[in-house]
């Protein structure tokens, strides 16, 4: 999967590879599937343009592992449905070797009272399950759901544009400013006409879905505790929020935002695992003439002591790799207060920068195992996999306010005691990806905290424990579970961290709050890809607009680098 990109340890010299001497077009810091996609299209538009890798293989987030043998993990992201459409489309990925693989049923609450909740697509499944707990919610969810889908066409224009923010300082001419200054009113025009079709009874809802906390959204649609802790996992995911915690129900959006094959709200299992969408968007960036070199961590920008303006990237063996554009794939933290050298950015920027919320609850545990789990709620299926373990497995998640108790337990320093575990046993409908019999299974795990009070991520015994702590509470549903793990891998938030330079292990680049989306993200005043550094540029999740496996920021970063070059031809 891995075999066309440069490496120092495959024989190819890297230093050969960079071509010392030579000035790239572009160089984009990190092999992530941001970085990847803004190299592609960069290449596309005849840039030379050299991607930079840190570990020994591409992907960052979105990558596939053999940490035990017979068994490939998608060992962060593992499941799809925010890839743009207009990269899958633009970069022909399905040609690149994207396959993805649609689920159906696409959720499964298992209850302890031995009944259980299944939704998905089908509008009938959803309508019969969700009747054996509410005959009113049952009749509620298509309209709530049909609601979300009317804002998504707003929430599309976000995503597929740079913010419209306004140029810093004195880098552009007068024509380039009142250029600026069109394309800004045009945005917000369309953005005007976009409120306008859906009428100001949607559109106050879409305020309130925005700024109110997902249990107030939730609890206005529904009234089966089930139902609601079910949609509350969307709510939270990835952060150290509460579902009480105002602003969250915006991610609620990602419940029927993304898409798979044209079908909204769709999610998908991507076959080989999620490092196949970075290696299909690599071999079109590589089509294209990008250059991807792995084992090449980037230890400081190099910035022209005239001009204050980036002249390229001092690598951490000594090589010099020489470009007056540079992309950077890697956190605002990252970037910004250990890449750039010091007293090179305003310290209003600075400190905007040390501010932004990296705080996670992140806990991410990959097991192979020799059976399926069997759950005591279901019938016995055997061998073969039932409609409860195709989609997202809900443990220990029965009512918002079980969700809101394990926060709190992360927010006064404590591992969940009953952590809230979302499972997915991708291997049920990918059959490449464990040997026969055999599976693969993702357990995303919130709270944890970064830095636990009654422990240390550090002390195997408390790793073990907390791990133990999450197949047991499994265990209370699908008794057995535990005797069936083969071997398993845990990504805590440091682990995340060092392992994949997530600033304090959060998955996103930085928090999803109202205060650091849009024109706010990373910081206010530089939401345009652009930053304090000429020619420098940010291009990953901590920019607009934001994370999750979407391609948006490295697709739109792309296109301001390209104007920006453009306009100064």
């Amino acid at each position: 999967m891995w075999r066309r990109y440069l490496s120092g340890n495959n024989g190819v010299s890297r230093a050969a590879s960079l071509a010392s001497g030579k000035k790239w077009d572009a160089v984009i810091i990190g092999g992530g599937h941001n970085g990847l996609t803004a190299a592609a299209y960069l290449a596309r538009s005849g840039l030379s343009v050299a991607v930079l890798e840190r570990r020994h293989l591409i992907g960052g987030a979105a990558v596939t592992e053999e940490l035990i043998p017979g068994f490939k993990f998608s060992r962060c992201s593992y499941l799809q449905s925010l890839l743009r459409p207009s990269i899958i489309r633009e970069l022909e990925l399905g040609r690149h070797g994207l396959k993805m693989l649609k689920r159906n049923p696409s959720s499964f609450t298992p209850c302890a009272d031995g009944r259980y909740l299944l939704l998905g697509p089908d509008s009938k499944l959803n309508h019969s399950e969700l009747s054996k707990f509410s005959k009113k919610d049952a009749e509620a969810y298509p309209r709530y759901e049909n609601q979300l889908l009317k804002f998504c066409n707003i929430m599309d224009l976000l995503l597929d544009s740079p913010t419209p923010e306004s140029f810093h300082g004195d880098r552009s001419s007068f024509a380039e400013r009142l250029k600026n200054k069109m394309q800004k009113s045009a945005f917000w025009s369309r953005c005007l006409r976009e409120a306008m079709s859906m009428g100001q009874k949607d559109m106050v809802d879409f305020v309130d879905l925005l700024l109110s906390p997902s249990s107030k959204v939730l609890n206005n649609w529904f009234e089966g505790d089930v139902l609601k802790a079910t949609l509350a996992t969307d709510a939270v995911i990835g952060s150290m929020a509460s579902v009480h915690t105002p602003g969250s129900g915006y991610v609620l959006l990602h419940h029927v935002m993304g898409e798979t094959d044209g079908h909204r709200g769709v999610w998908s299992y991507v076959e080989g695992g999620m490092g196949s969408v970075s290696s299909a968007i690599s071999n079109a960036a590589e089509e294209a003439g990008a250059h991807i070199i792995t084992n090449a961590e980037v230890a400081q920008l190099m910035i022209n002591e005239d001009s204050e303006a980036v002249n390229g990237v001092l690598l951490k063996d000594g090589t010099m790799v020489h470009s007056s554009t540079v992309l950077s794939n890697a956190t605002p933290h990252r970037t910004f207060m250990e890449l750039v050298p010091q007293n090179v950015l305003p310290k209003d920027f600075q400190l905007a920068i040390r501010n932004i919320d990296y705080s996670s609850g992140t806990t991410k545990i990959n097991l192979a195992v020799d059976k399926l789990p069997q759950f005591k709620c279901c019938k016995p299926c055997g061998s073969e996999a039932g409609p409860e373990h195709m989609g997202t497995i809900h443990i220990g998640a029965e009512s918002m306010e079980e969700i809101d108790a394990a926060c709190r337990d992360a927010l006064n320093g404590l591992s969940s005691r009953r952590p809230v575990i979302e499972m997915t046993i991708p291997s049920s409908v990918d059959k490449t990806i464990s040997p026969p019999g055999k599976h693969v299974i993702n357990l995303f795990v919130q709270y944890t905290p970064y830095s636990p009070s009654e422990g240390s991520w550090g002390d195997t015994k408390y790793r073990e424990l907390f791990a133990n702590r999450c197949f047991s509470l499994i265990d209370e549903y699908a008794p057995g579970f535990s005797s069936s793990i083969i071997g398993y891998d845990m990504l805590t938030p440091p682990d995340l961290e060092r392992e994949f330079g997530l600033t304090g292990g959060n998955i996103f680049h930085g928090a999803m709050g109202l205060d650091s989306l849009f024109l706010m993200r990373p910081v206010k005043g530089w939401s345009d890809y652009r930053t304090p550094v000429p020619g420098l540029y940010l291009c990953g999740s901590g920019a607009h607009p934001g994370g999750g496996v979407m391609g948006a920021s490295g697709r739109n970063a792309a296109h301001v680098v390209l104007h920006d070059i453009k306009s100064k031809s």
